[in-house]
Formats: structure tokens, sequence, C-alpha cells
């Protein structure tokens, strides 16, 4: 089963909540994304939530393109 330390990725107001309320949050719940962040993802890509980010195909494929790089440390 996966885990997640939500201190280290969440800011301090979205840690108790429940996952889905988390995912339903906007992309700034996210520990280092701000608010104008999230403008610009809404703006470029139409991500709203946490959830639109982590079903961003781009994200997916820049994370399946870094899964295979043997070279990294």
């Amino acid at each position: 089963m996966a885990s997640i330390d939500l201190d280290k990725v969440l800011d301090k107001a979205w840690a108790e909540k429940s996952l889905p309320e988390i995912l339903a949050e906007p992309v700034s719940a996210l520990k280092g994304v701000s608010d104008r962040d999230g403008e610009l993802l809404d703006e470029a890509f139409g991500v709203k939530t946490v959830s639109d980010l982590a079903r961003l195909k781009y994200a997916r494929w820049a994370q399946a393109l870094a899964a295979l790089d043997t070279s990294a440390p």
C-alpha cells in the first residue's frame, strides 16, 4: 500500500482533510504551489484541482520518461 507524509506535500490548512477533499482542492493546496501558479496551470492546461494535475497527461509522460532514465543516480 502506498503512503505519503501529507505534512510534506500539503499546506497546513489542508493537512487534516480527507483524500477525496484534497483531490478536489485547488493545486495551491500543494506545498510550494502559489495561487498564481494555479492560475497559470489553469490557463495553460485547464488544471484547477489537485486531481486535475495528477491526471495531466504531460506530467504523466514526464514521470514515465524519468522512470526510464537509467543514468539518474
